[in-house]
């Protein structure tokens, strides 16, 4: 199943309304009923002008017999349809725990899988930490070590601790009813724990430890899962990157992907005002999503101020000051942006689009927060490119209100945007660069323009000091990147150095059916 090239808006399971074999069986037994008395009338008809009865009287006879026959006949239509719809619809309740169908609810039908039935080693309960797009990797990789530990899932805690100060939880954010029931053919996932485990907890100290990062299978078969059957319920505080990129059975893989792409599907509420930013998009015609990372907090985070001046690096030189957990406080920002660490400036992007001949005229959706210093900063960007837009100018300002104030819920719609784009391109790497990206790829290599910061930087500043020319300078960034617009590709290994190798949700290569797409 995981193989198959599905798209995000499509991964839907229609249902047989065929009419079922009896009811037609019904009809034809009608029908037939019907003959039969129209050959008794033409008997009886017979029977009486060999009697001698007259004509006038036949001819009522028979008008009254047809009358009556016609009454049978619209009757007999209004049962057969009626039983029709009886049919349907006990069709529907007989699946159990059936979605509604598609044309009576905005989700799709589902005929959830039977549960799986095993011997239960204990309870997992999970903290996940940082923004939607880490916690989201972070879910995933936990329902695949529940799963093969044996052990029943909690629904994860969701972070309401980091910058962000987002209260959302997880039913805020995915439909938690469908995660639970799609997955349960899988692992047991329950909203919170049973009563005595519960209670074992208040009464008992809980087991949390943090499990060590990029780990594989064995680590938790050998460590975590002996925890789990002392203790009965563990608690992992931090889910970011504690599942290897490589050196992963097949099957754990393939779930991962399976949760990924499959069972975190968005509540309704964000599914279906982000479908409606995506209509208003398309009926305008073709359009390229913008990661555009350049939010205050991004940028005094990475210590980053190509093109700031002294007022505002000082002003981001405090902010990053001002949170004790970004431990990097001194940062060299020229070194960094010359090593490729740096996100590109709204000028930068705009210059690099330019030189790969993107359409100036198609339109750019900026999924981001706001941008740092926006007035100053977008000018150029909106200058090559007239038709900017986002979330706040496509749609009403009644219709955001209630995910204002939730960065992860506004993230979501950003998310699912940035899939339906025609083209991706996010301008730093990141978790919802990583995420999007890898979800692409699996929705059938849809383009996706992987910058190298490191080349554009030094092209950049030489086409800006005039070293190359225009022509120049769009010839070396179209041949940088003729390869770099996410087609199959094999994930990169680098053992000992899982930072530096490609991230598993980038290029999740074991769920697609070989390398090169087909």
């Amino acid at each position: 199943m995981l193989n198959r090239k599905v798209t995000f808006e499509d991964q839907e399971l229609e249902e047989d309304t065929m009419e079922k074999p009896y009811v037609k069986m019904n009809f034809f037994a009608v029908f037939k009923g019907e003959i039969l008395k129209s050959l008794k009338a033409e008997k009886l008809r017979g029977l009486l002008l060999h009697d001698g009865i007259k004509g006038e009287k036949i001819r009522f006879f028979m008008i009254t017999r047809m009358r009556s026959s016609s009454r049978y006949k619209v009757w007999a239509c209004r049962v057969v349809y009626a039983l029709l719809l009886w049919t349907i619809a006990m069709q529907f309740k007989g699946f159990g725990e059936l979605i509604i169908p598609k044309f009576f609810h905005t989700h799709c039908a589902f005929s959830f899988p039977p549960k799986r039935i095993y011997e239960n080693n204990g309870y997992l309960l999970v903290s996940s930490n940082g923004g939607l797009n880490q916690m989201r990797a972070g879910i995933c990789d936990m329902v695949a070590i529940a799963r093969y530990l044996n052990v029943t899932l909690v629904v994860p805690d969701l972070d309401n601790t980091s910058f962000w100060n987002d209260h959302s939880q997880f039913k805020d954010i995915f439909d938690v009813d469908y995660f639970i029931a799609s997955l349960r053919d899988e692992v047991q996932i329950l909203k919170e724990l049973p009563p005595k485990q519960k209670k074992k907890v208040e009464l008992e100290s809980l087991y949390s430890m943090p499990p060590i990062s990029w780990s594989n299978m064995t680590y938790y078969y050998n460590v975590i899962l002996p925890r789990i059957k002392t203790n009965e319920v563990v608690h992992f505080t931090k889910t970011d990157a504690r599942l290897a990129n490589n050196g992963i059975p097949k099957e754990v893989q393939k779930l991962r992907c399976r949760v990924n792409y499959h069972a975190l599907r968005f509540t309704p509420s964000i599914h279906k005002l982000a479908k409606k930013i995506v209509r208003i998009l398309k009926e305008r015609g073709a359009f390229l999503s913008l990661h555009l990372r350049y939010e205050m907090d991004m940028i005094a985070f990475s210590g980053c101020n190509e093109g700031c001046n002294k007022e505002e690096i000082d002003e981001l030189t405090k902010m990053r000051y001002a949170y004790t957990w970004w431990k990097e406080k001194e940062i060299n920002s020229e070194k960094k942006r010359t090593e490729g660490l740096c996100p590109l400036t709204p000028e930068e992007i705009a210059l690099t689009m330019r030189a790969l001949d993107i359409d100036r005229n198609i339109q750019v959706y900026i999924a981001a927060g706001d941008i740092y210093k926006s007035e100053k900063r977008m000018k150029t960007l909106k200058e090559a490119f007239p038709n900017l837009v986002k979330k706040e100018t496509l749609l009403e300002p009644s219709e955001l209100d209630p995910f204002r104030n939730h960065s992860n819920q506004m993230a979501a719609l950003d998310y699912y945007v940035s899939l339906e784009s025609d083209i991706f391109v996010p301008s730093h790497r990141g978790n919802m660069a990583n995420l999007v990206e890898g979800h692409r790829r699996y929705l059938g290599f849809k383009k996706t323009i992987l910058l190298d910061k490191k080349f554009l930087v030094q092209v950049i500043d030489q086409y800006k000091n005039g070293t190359i020319n225009w022509n120049e300078f769009s010839t070396s960034v179209k041949t940088a990147h003729a390869d770099r617009v996410g087609k199959p590709i094999t994930r990169s290994v680098m053992p000992g150095k899982p930072k530096e190798e490609d991230y598993f949700y980038t290029n999740p290569q074991e769920c697609f059916s070989n390398v090169d797409g087909t």
